[in-house]
């Protein structure tokens, strides 16, 4: 990619972040590279090196392992979804195939993952074993959920909040190690436009995958900026929206260091307070600058979608 011209990777882009929604909006179709590229707008052949070029895995690479995460997901958060269900659901052909690649990618059946006994507050780390595999370990968080408890209660305010639909612009990040980039690409596009002198305009991360089942190079991320009057994206960026729902909103004012242990945190009042996670996706909201702030801290509220 390095080689080409900028408007041409730019163009490319933003023809695989659309074709990265898409697809993670529809894992329960039938995918198949001729869809995914019409959606967009290359040829089959032209897209799957384009895809492959930006994302550093084959288009079907990707759907398979989406489609595994989120099985893997449904396991941590939905005791009652049987395997046969989720082979259904997700377009395997039998519990077997299904049993197969889940083994493939986590090193555990899908009963075994589901039997985990810390599963709801562990996450997954690869590990390069002594033959040069890859090998998929559960991590316990450090933090216990006593600890976890006593942490939240002491740096978030905690609401139940009806958000009404929210307009965006976003760029993609694939990989928490690239999201300095994409806001650093999101910003040189706001910045002409007079977005960022707007009080109202906020900086917002949406987290499309979780870190508790998908490695965290993989995790695809949007960087995004509140519209708060429409504009037409253009090139790597994009325009995209958070529906309006019920959320648990976390209100911190937090370091750097702090924000899995504040996520953690608001995940286990989830769980304690009798709230289930709607198929939506959370994200953060940003009211400052760290870097002004006289002890470097992130005023920020978490939002987890709830049914």
């Amino acid at each position: 990619m390095a080689s080409l011209d900028k408007e041409v990777q730019i163009a490319y882009i933003s023809s695989v972040n659309k074709a990265l929604q898409f697809m993670d909006e529809n894992l329960d179709t039938n995918l198949s590279l001729e869809m995914v590229s019409k959606v967009a707008c290359f040829s089959p052949y032209h897209f799957h090196r384009i895809f492959k070029a930006i994302t550093n895995e084959t288009l079907n690479s990707y759907i398979n392992r989406k489609r595994i995460e989120k099985v893997a997901s449904v396991l941590i958060r939905k005791p009652e979804v049987s395997i046969t269900q989720l082979s259904l659901m997700l377009g395997f052909t039998s519990n077997s195939s299904l049993t197969r690649a889940f083994k493939k990618n986590y090193g555990l059946s899908p009963s075994e993952f589901r039997k985990q006994k810390n599963s709801r507050f562990s996450k997954i780390s690869k590990i390069e074993s002594k033959n040069g595999q890859e090998q998929v370990v559960f991590e316990e968080y450090i933090c216990s959920v006593d600890h976890l408890k006593n942490w939240i209660e002491m740096n978030a305010k905690i609401e139940i909040k009806e958000i009404a639909n929210l307009e965006l612009a976003y760029t993609t990040s694939i990989g928490a190690q690239n999201i300095a980039n994409a806001y650093d690409t999101l910003v040189k596009w706001a910045t002409p436009l007079g977005l960022l002198k707007d009080p109202d305009t906020k900086m917002v991360t949406i987290y499309h995958d979780s870190f508790k089942t998908t490695d965290p190079k993989k995790v695809r991320i949007s960087a995004c900026i509140t519209l708060p009057t429409p504009i037409k994206a253009s090139g790597s960026i994009g325009n995209t929206s958070i529906e309006k729902g019920k959320f648990i909103v976390g209100s911190f004012v937090i370091g750097l260091t702090e924000f899995e242990k504040s996520w953690n945190s608001l995940f286990v009042w989830m769980a304690e307070n009798g709230y289930r996670k709607a198929d939506r996706d959370p994200f953060e909201l940003y009211h400052n600058d760290y870097r002004t702030h006289p002890e470097k801290k992130c005023i920020v509220d978490y939002f987890i979608p709830i049914l």
